[in-house]
């Protein structure tokens, strides 16, 4: 049974040990030969907009939140339009009209926000 096992997985086995072994030794290489001389321009606001190490719970604006959750559906989005592509063929006419009323939901979703100003930065 081991035989059967090792006839069939080994090769499995043998990848995820390589790959954790590369992932293993990059961390450490990049930890061991990475410069440590952090700049004001490193240490200062990146995309949070608030200073690096202030009180974490300090107030800062919701519109962080909102790009995120639009980031994500439409993210989603697109892991939704793949697998359609692929099957498009034995779906058939149906499908494609499904998929394009689905798309159509997420643009007029997508337009609504755009013309509420959520996308605006200031």
């Amino acid at each position: 049974m081991l035989s059967e096992f090792l006839k069939d997985y080994l090769s499995i086995i043998i990848f995820l040990f390589i790959a954790l072994g590369l992932s293993i030794s990059f961390i450490v290489f990049n930890f061991i030969f990475s410069p440590k001389n952090p700049d004001p321009e490193k240490l200062s606001a990146y995309e949070c907009g608030f200073e690096a190490f202030d009180d974490s719970r300090m107030e800062f604006d919701v519109r962080f939140y909102l790009v995120a959750i639009l980031f994500i559906i439409f993210d989603l989005e697109i892991a939704f339009l793949f697998p359609w592509a692929i099957s498009l063929g034995s779906i058939g006419f149906l499908g494609f009209i499904s998929m394009m009323i689905f798309l159509f939901i997420l643009t007029v979703g997508f337009i609504y926000e755009w013309k509420k100003g959520a996308l605006d930065w200031e």
